[in-house]
């Protein structure tokens, strides 16, 4: 199990720098070659977070409150992870996709990456820049970047869900036009649940 994980963590490391890269050639080689023990090093990198989230919301030492803080975030994206790779599965069978749970499973990991950062960046921000920002040209400018730092980042999520239908479902571009215009009503649904019991305010998808 030792020498899995150690393996697992060399290909994680050059599989991360692959989809910054060359993301079209690392995913297809996720998906083909790739270990589900990759996905724990995704798992450990999304609990790290979870419990650096859950300091900074509760900002004050109660074991118990942090810990149900922690429990709900990761509980909800552990949910929601499962919840995205049935819902590929089950939208790829009505389209006669060739569905394969083992490549859904690794695509879709690999696609919490630039939702990390995302999250990441914003949880730092949140430190160093507390709210309210000002309105002076500093201010703007910040804001300016930041919204071009997530545009990019979301360009990004998207070119990586693509490859994921793309190799995770041998799908061509008609097919994952479809599959999107599927998805996106029963994702939002989702979305609005989770923000109305107020786990994410941008769901962690």
């Amino acid at each position: 199990m030792a020498h899995e994980l150690l393996i697992a963590g060399l290909l994680f490391g050059r599989n991360f720098v692959g989809i910054i890269t060359r993301p079209y050639e690392t995913y297809r080689r996720i998906v083909t070659k790739g270990s589900l023990w990759e996905l724990g090093y995704i798992a450990a990198l999304c609990a790290v977070y979870f419990a650096v989230a859950s300091v900074i919301k509760i900002a004050a030492f109660r074991p118990f409150i942090l810990t149900r803080q922690f429990i709900v975030l990761a509980g909800a994206a552990c949910t929601t992870y499962i919840f995205m790779v049935l819902l590929l599965s089950l939208t790829g069978k009505v389209l006669h996709a060739e569905v394969s749970a083992r490549r859904l499973l690794l695509g879709w990991g690999y696609t919490l990456i630039p939702t990390l950062v995302w999250f990441w960046s914003t949880s730092i921000l949140y430190i160093l820049l507390p709210p309210p920002r000002t309105t002076s040209a500093y201010g703007i400018l910040f804001s300016v970047v930041y919204l071009v730092f997530s545009a990019v980042l979301l360009f990004w999520k998207i070119m990586l869900s693509y490859l994921t239908m793309r190799f995770g479902l041998r799908m061509d571009l008609s097919k994952i036009m479809h599959m999107t215009v599927m998805m996106v009503p029963v994702i939002g649904w989702y979305s609005i649940v989770l923000y109305r019991m107020g786990i994410f305010r941008i769901p962690f998808i």
